[in-house]
């Protein structure tokens, strides 16, 4: 409290009702790739009440939180539960970068996948996105979230961001939501303020610049870069967007917000523009964002021989797999460690060039693994956008979608044998396979629900 005395926007007495209050806010972002649409019956129950986020397309406050882990549509990737003033990150990209054309956009500090799945809603078909997570456990969560978001033109890293920056002049865009000491989270997460202290904070804002610092070269000419923290501390935004501007000799891009929404805009001493989020001055967690632009470096340009790293899957091998695939935009199939996976054809180039500079947890669709007798598919091509509409499904209700859900058997009545997804008001959840006395349950086990309704 101290040490935002004089910061721009700061009540000390209402910033202190607020967290006193016990007040919770509870957000959603919809998939517009997957919401059935208005008036759908979902688990949350008639009492749960939706309202817009004004500054969000696809953003909704809900009256009350429910119980997300027992809504089939949460596990299918029809909606995200994320928190409402990080969704303003859909306005900067919008206002400073040029969303007409396709674009490559790396997010730095991927986990759990909030911002990767709002930017990845927001871009052209043929663009990437890099999704990257430093620390290896909380890459896992980024893939599994990334992947029921069901997106193709998604690659998901685990790198250091020194490692990245070798990929130079390469991104248009580079979000980094910095580690940061969470003092921003303080109502939500009591448990943060036994964790914050002035030591963090000074920590915190050396590992903001080593980050920015490494990451930059990869930014192209005249790219932009959104930069993020949870933070009230000016030494991790304001005095950040400082050192951008004179250590890095970055552009800061002004940003326009509603009056009406509440959102404090504030400067630094070098005159760049920030935006702080106060929970007692709109419906959200404590957030602060500025956009800037790339003045030096040079643009991108491919090397010239590069020897190809994944093997591609041959015409006759491409189309046996035709009938999985929804028809549209040409795919580039590629095999890796025996299994197939599609990425748009548009980005071939790109998956080679990443791959010479980084680790590749995940790269585009993994669709299945061929056999001799059968094809195996995958969960993720369940979940995916290239699903085709024709594959057999079964529609099941909410008690049975949650017995799938916990990897249980399943009674269906189905004549057709083989493999077949399975739907909850008519998005995949995923795979069984029918046989004469049985239904095979194909659930991810690692992703099963273990608690009881």
């Amino acid at each position: 409290m101290d040490s935002l005395q004089g910061v721009a926007g700061f009540d000390a007495a209402s910033f202190t009702a607020v967290h006193a209050s016990g007040g919770q806010v509870t957000s959603v972002r919809l998939n517009p790739a997957k919401w059935p649409g208005e008036g759908v019956t979902h688990a949350w129950g008639g009492d749960v009440q939706m309202e817009k986020i004004p500054w969000s397309t696809w953003g909704y406050y809900l009256s009350e939180r429910p119980s997300f882990t027992f809504d089939p549509l949460f596990h299918a990737g029809a909606y995200y539960v994320q928190e409402a003033s990080s969704m303003y990150l859909e306005q900067a990209l919008r206002q400073s970068a040029d969303l007409s054309r396709p674009l490559r956009v790396l997010d730095l500090c991927a986990a759990p996948g909030g911002k990767s799945t709002l930017i990845r809603s927001l871009l052209p078909e043929d663009s990437l996105l890099v999704s990257n997570e430093v620390i290896r456990s909380r890459a896992a969560i980024l893939q599994e979230n990334m992947i029921k978001w069901g997106a193709a033109g998604v690659v998901i890293t685990n790198n250091d961001p020194r490692d990245l920056g070798r990929l130079e002049n390469y991104f248009d865009v580079i979000v980094v939501d910095a580690p940061c000491s969470g003092s921003g989270l303080f109502r939500r997460e009591p448990e943060a303020i036994n964790e914050w202290s002035f030591d963090n904070v000074q920590l915190c804002h050396q590992r903001q610049q080593r980050i920015l610092a490494d990451i930059w070269p990869a930014l192209r000419k005249d790219g932009v870069l959104l930069y993020s923290t949870c933070s009230y501390s000016l030494e991790e935004d304001e005095e950040i967007l400082d050192w951008m501007m004179e250590e890095l000799e970055a552009a800061s891009i002004r940003l326009q917000a509603e009056p009406g929404w509440n959102i404090v805009e504030t400067s630094g001493e070098k005159g760049g523009y920030g935006y702080r989020f106060y929970p007692d001055k709109l419906k959200g967690e404590g957030f602060f964002i500025a956009a800037v632009r790339k003045t030096d470096g040079n643009t991108f340009s491919y090397p010239r021989s590069r020897k190809q790293g994944f093997e591609k899957l041959s015409r006759k091998e491409s189309d046996a797999l035709g009938h999985w695939i929804a028809e549209g935009s040409p795919l580039f199939l590629f095999r890796h460690e025996e299994m197939v996976r599609a990425l748009p054809a548009s980005l071939a180039e790109d998956l080679n060039y990443l791959q010479s500079f980084c680790y590749l947890k995940k790269a585009g669709v993994l669709l299945g693994q061929p056999s001799v007798k059968d094809f195996i598919p995958e969960h993720e091509l369940a979940l995916s956008n290239l699903i085709s509409a024709q594959l057999p499904a079964i529609e099941l209700s909410r008690g049975e979608a949650i017995n799938y859900l916990r990897k249980e058997e399943i009674h269906v009545a189905q004549d057709r044998r083989g493999w077949s997804l399975v739907r909850y008001q008519g998005q995949n959840l995923g795979w069984v396979k029918v046989l004469p006395n049985r239904v095979n349950n194909y659930y991810p086990k690692e992703w099963r629900i273990l608690k009881r309704p």
